[in-house]
């Protein structure tokens, strides 16, 4: 945890010599795992907005983030330069916060639009993406020149999928997936879902996009506890095993056929395997009380060493994890996990170049 505090000191101030972000803005989509309180309103069970869910930020506070403290991206946000106001979900974005960063993402979407709906509403990323261009027409009238030139210059990371399969295919008493699709016909639906929304962020002004694929999720506690294993469901790895390799396709398409793209893909797998979690960290069991839908039993009392847990509820990571994996995802050198650049790398020569 130590190391992590430190690379993050290092790194703002590395940014911040010139006094300003890497990039004038940061544009997030995504499901649960980088929610900041999208959810919090809507009529669902996917929200984080009560304890012990936030018992590590600032002020003991739970904002509807799933997990004691930071998401990736906010460490990614910290990484880049931007100054110590947090990342605020789309629904609380007013007057000139827009010109800054927009957090999109939402607990329980998926890539598909029923994916995830057996637990209540959710921003899916279709909708996502049209409250994301409903702000760039309200950005269109805070920029100098043609907003896409200012686009150009913004990061864009987008991490969802995991629910297309924990809360949906592999759930068959609600969704009929299975009964439609083999599990290649379903991935191969997904990632052409996925390529047409992609060019549509593309089409609108992204060029610097950093698209996280999924980890081990058939090892996470929800899973091994919801298929009565005693170890991680095979099964579950091997969809996310199969998305990911068609993903890796996918972004080598978009940067082949897309002038000016540059997409990079952030293998969070490749990131376990080779980076496993040290001795010591408990990935067996959860930080805090589960209810019977693996979310934290509200009002709980969460475990006292956090920095020992890798899941905070049945679902999600905690602030190390999360830290670990933006640390790897901003700078790793290695291919196997951020490829073809890492996202230091992603947004280099872009500082300066912002004009309100």
């Amino acid at each position: 945890m130590l190391r992590n505090i430190i690379f993050v000191i290092f790194m703002v101030c590395a940014v911040l010599v010139n006094g300003e972000p890497k990039v004038p803005c940061y544009f997030i989509f995504g499901d649960s795992l980088s929610d900041v309180g999208n959810n919090n309103n809507l009529k669902t069970m996917a929200k984080a907005n009560y304890p012990p869910y936030g018992v590590d930020f600032p002020g003991g506070v739970p904002t509807g983030r799933f997990t004691n403290n930071r998401t990736i991206e906010d460490y990614i946000s910290t990484y880049l330069g931007f100054d110590d106001k947090s990342i605020v979900p789309y629904r609380d974005q007013m007057g000139q916060d827009i010109l800054r960063d927009v957090n999109f993402a939402s607990g329980s979407a998926g890539i598909l639009m029923e994916t995830g709906s057996q637990v209540g509403d959710r921003i899916w990323l279709d909708r996502q993406i049209q409250n994301y261009i409903i702000t760039i027409l309200r950005l269109q009238f805070m920029v100098f020149g043609p907003v896409s030139n200012y686009l150009y210059k913004c990061l864009y990371t987008v991490d969802i999928g995991g629910n297309d399969y924990i809360n949906n295919y592999f759930l068959p008493q609600y969704y009929p997936s299975q009964r439609l699709y083999t599990l290649d016909q379903y991935t191969d639906l997904l990632i052409s879902r996925y390529r047409s929304r992609l060019r549509i962020l593309y089409n609108t002004g992204a060029r610097m996009v950093a698209i996280f694929g999924l980890g081990s999720i058939g090892c996470i506690p929800s899973q091994i506890i919801r298929n009565n294993a005693t170890d991680c469901v095979d099964e579950i790895n091997q969809a996310a095993n199969m998305f990911n390799t068609k993903l890796e396709s996918l972004v080598d398409e978009l940067n082949a056929g897309l002038p000016g793209a540059k997409f990079t893909l952030i293998s969070v797998s490749a990131l376990q395997a080779l980076n496993p979690l040290p001795e010591g960290i408990n990935s067996n069991s959860t930080c805090c009380t589960l209810r019977s839908d693996f979310q934290c039993e509200p009002y709980s009392t969460p475990c006292a060493n956090r920095d020992l847990y890798a899941f905070f509820d049945g679902f999600h990571p905690t602030d190390v994890v999360n830290g670990g994996v933006a640390k790897a995802a901003y700078s790793s050198q290695d291919r196997r996990i951020a490829n073809p650049m890492n996202i230091n790398e992603l947004t280099s020569g872009q500082q300066g170049k912002a004009k309100y």
